[in-house]
């Protein structure tokens, strides 16, 4: 997931990672550098005090022994040097730069090591040059001394920090009680939460915890009162008057994250979660510990597991082109891409703002000399291509170039077919002459049973795909799945615009159903396709259940603060050019034969049979008729996809 070569997310982390334990002070103010001088002198004197109060109880308080004088009187000649002994131990430890206002066990764990240090030299030294009666077990006694009056000091000075007296002192603002906080999750990451909170009054204060362990509930975490199940968010939110609820359960997935999702927001109160659960456990101030929740989380599915393996055996090391690199599918296909150390990343695109943006977010995360390419140019030109294949030897390619707006090219078929179907033919061609070992088209369920131009263009591509894999070594497959949360043009962003703007939000019909999947996950799927390619094969990727776009609409509305029907109206507009109720992601003569490959998300049908005479004649009546936008560009794709029902009956051009 992280290779060595290109530190992904841990380069981000690099800079916070370093200050895990210790956070370090930036500059050496005289401010600073007069708290550690007081904090050396207080330690000394916490030395000293421990080994004379340690052999004091070791002689169990019998000054008056014989042997007492004389232990007394090693102890003060050998203090300075075992005192110089510690507080070189402290410095060089960076005990002194930590800020202990964030402090957690492995500060403490750290300090223990710290003092066992210099204990060992102080033992060794004895038994080589002193020879003190009582010295060992002094010392052993010492060390405990000091452990606990160092960490205890540090503790009562963050307690005291923490008291409204310290926050007053330091002109910190009261604590809003208007502002009472939900810790949804009692686990370590709720405790984390909680302490992130307390630690910095912005977050608000918590005042409850919830959890589904029962063993938890009536405990208290920090201070903070377990009081109920996650089923009782709306009720506890009611008694305690909750002001904002923070989900901190990392391990919530799929449906029921869902279902907690809609507990918070039935509350209208709002909702933050977890922006990186790497960072649970983690000392030192969080800034932007928690976040807004966004669109994936509406819509959670189980995590993607990978065969890493695999996706490595078949992009690591080598050129790999992305068509279309600069858009939402495109672009995260690259960044997946990288994460695997290609040899070479080729960014193909039209359009150049999207891509550059995309190179140099590529740069800031693995470095300016990344083997990252980006070439301008269009799938229509096959010279183009020839240059970009003759230049550089891609050895993988990832299709996404397509236009995919399905009213837009119900107005404009003549271009659907130019870029979709003969910039693809393009594409493949120029693949198969310059020795690409495997193409990996990517489809839509749109081109299922289509009922829209640019769905049945893509039907057309999924064939071209097969008639290629059948007539030349490439490994050439195709991965259908359906949309995108996030991508350009996607109905959630349209529907947060609109209830920004104060409504109303638009949909088409109110029985209206789509298959939804993360911008990441369809990457990934798509790689791993890749890695499974079986020639000519058409990989169906595992969308779960469709969901009603009527049902995410109330509930994005409801997440805004507002209520369907109530102060946020609902207007029905009747579907679209090219739109269907219900989207498919298998055919008729597909249905029951798929077969699930070994990744239990993604499923292949079989390569049906396809004439290849009749089918290229086909191709060039096609490109003919798309020399004019009309409507026969329309009645030759339904002469080459059966299944194709246009419904541009209504069309206004």
């Amino acid at each position: 997931m992280k290779p060595e070569a290109f530190p992904a997310k841990t380069a981000a982390l690099v800079p916070y990672v370093k200050e895990d334990f210790f956070v370090k002070d930036k500059k050496n103010t005289p401010q600073v550098l007069a708290r550690r001088a007081l904090l050396v002198l207080l330690d000394a004197a916490i030395v000293a005090f421990s080994f004379y109060f340690a052999l004091l109880l070791r002689a169990d308080g019998a000054v008056e022994a014989a042997w007492w004088p004389h232990n007394r009187e090693l102890l003060y000649e050998n203090l300075p040097w075992i005192v110089a002994v510690y507080i070189a131990s402290f410095l060089f430890s960076g005990l002194y730069s930590v800020l202990w206002k964030y402090a957690g066990e492995r500060d403490l764990m750290r300090l223990a090591g710290t003092v066992a240090v210099p204990t060992v030299v102080v033992y060794c030294v004895n038994r080589l040059c002193i020879h003190g009666v009582l010295f060992n077990s002094a010392n052993c006694m010492a060390a405990v001394l000091i452990f606990l009056l160092v960490g205890g000091s540090r503790l009562a000075w963050r307690l005291f920090l923490n008291h409204p007296i310290g926050e007053r002192l330091r002109g910190v603002p009261n604590k809003d009680p208007n502002r009472p906080v939900m810790i949804v999750g009692a686990g370590e990451a709720g405790a984390w939460a909680i302490n992130v909170c307390k630690s910095n009054s912005s977050y608000g204060h918590p005042v409850v915890a919830v959890d589904d362990d029962l063993v938890k509930q009536g405990q208290t975490i920090h201070g903070v009162p377990v009081k109920g199940t996650l089923e009782q968010i709306p009720q506890l939110c009611t008694q305690y008057n909750i002001h904002n609820i923070i989900i901190a359960i990392p391990t919530l997935r799929g449906s029921r994250l869902n279902h907690v999702i809609d507990l918070c927001v039935s509350t209208h109160c709002p909702v933050q979660i977890l922006s990186d659960p790497q960072l649970v456990g983690s000392n030192g101030p969080q800034q932007g510990a928690f976040r807004e929740l966004n669109t994936a989380d509406f819509l959670s599915r189980d995590e993607v597991t990978l065969d890493n393996e695999k996706i490595s055996g078949y992009l690591t090391g080598k050129t790999v082109l992305v068509t279309g690199g600069g858009g939402s599918i495109g672009s995260e296909l690259c960044r997946q891409v990288m994460r695997f150390r290609p040899g070479k990343l080729l960014i193909f695109d039209i359009y150049e703002n999207c891509a550059y943006e995309l190179l140099m977010e590529l740069q800031q995360k693995y470095g300016r000399d990344i083997p990252v390419t980006v070439l301008i140019g269009s799938i229509r030109d096959k010279k183009r291509l020839d240059e970009v294949f003759e230049t550089y030897h891609p050895t993988v390619v990832f299709h996404a170039a397509a236009h995919k707006h399905v009213p837009l090219m119900e107005i404009s078929p003549a271009e659907a077919v130019k870029n979709n179907v003969l910039g693809t033919k393009n594409l493949l061609t120029s693949a198969s002459e310059h020795d690409v070992e495997r193409f990996v088209q990517l489809s839509t369920d749109k081109a299922v049973n289509p009922t829209s131009v640019m769905g049945c263009t893509k039907r057309i591509c999924e064939m071209l795909i097969q008639t290629f894999a059948g007539n030349t070594d490439m490994k050439c497959v195709a991965v259908r799945f359906g949309n995108v949360l996030g991508s350009h043009g996607s109905v959630i962003p349209l529907f947060e615009a609109q209830i920004k703007k104060g409504g109303p939000v638009t949909l088409t019909d109110p029985n209206i159903e789509r298959y939804f999947m993360t911008i990441p996950e369809a990457a990934q799927l798509v790689l791993q396709a890749g890695a499974l390619a079986e020639g000519g094969s058409i990989y169906v990727l595992d969308m779960g259940e469709p969901v009603k776009i009527m049902d995410l609409a109330k509930q994005l509305i409801r997440f805004y603060g507002y209520e369907p029907g109530v102060n946020m109206e609902i207007k029905i507009v009747g579907l679209r050019p090219g739109e269907k109720l219900y989207e498919e992601l298998m055919m008729d003569e597909e249905q029951g034969k798929m077969r699930r490959t070994e990744h239990n998300k993604i499923f292949v049908a079989s390569p049906r049979d396809i004439d290849l005479a009749v089918f290229y004649q086909q191709l060039q009546d096609l490109a003919a008729a798309a020399q004019h936008n009309d409507e026969g560009v329309v009645d030759q794709l339904e002469k080459m996809i059966p299944t194709f029902t246009p419904t541009r009956k209504n069309l206004k051009v």
